[in-house]
């Protein structure tokens, strides 16, 4: 699982991942919908393989954990892209994404019906990315640990989340 040091989480702004290999300074972020559309669609094989739940070790998720991850971190960004389009530099509540996989129990998730909502949620994010425009994509938000967001680096930072976990269970 990736954990960008939040001190400087604008690292996957600045140059291509080392692991997954997206550049996120070279595209549009208006290019971020059909991005984000096209990587929920690959994610369904993934979580029809016979091991989509299995871990590869201790400390890493499965396929299907990290879909429900994807589905959750779309849902929370749809949230959060509201608020910054809404309102003046929201701040964002805290997430714990380790704690939401416990309480949420991804490991028993079904993984076609999470397949289903992760494509679902993805549509409403894309869509809602997709209808930004002109100046709403220098508006801003925060995040609990300071760190700043315009829309811009908010959808350019985001598409890399997706991207990389996808990676993460495809690569051989």
């Amino acid at each position: 699982m990736i954990t960008p040091d939040t001190k400087d989480w604008t690292w996957v702004l600045r140059r291509p991942c080392a692991e997954c290999g997206l550049d996120t300074s070279s595209f549009d972020p208006q290019d971020v919908p059909n991005l984000l559309r096209d990587n929920a669609k690959a994610w369904r094989p993934v979580l029809e393989r016979a091991d989509a739940r299995e871990r590869p070790d201790e400390q890493t998720w499965s396929p299907l954990e990290y879909a429900c991850h994807v589905r959750d971190v779309c849902r929370l960004f749809l949230v959060r892209l509201d608020l910054m389009l809404t309102k003046d530099d929201p701040p964002f509540a805290n997430w714990d994404q380790d704690e939401t996989a416990v309480r949420e129990r991804y490991q028993e998730q079904d993984p076609l019906r999470t397949a289903d909502e992760l494509e679902e949620a993805a549509e409403k994010l894309a869509d809602a990315f997709a209808r930004v425009s002109g100046e709403q994509w220098q508006r801003t938000g925060k995040r609990s640990d300071g760190a700043d967001f315009t829309v811009e680096s908010f959808a350019r930072y985001f598409i890399h989340d997706p991207v990389h976990h996808l990676h993460d269970v495809t690569r051989a």
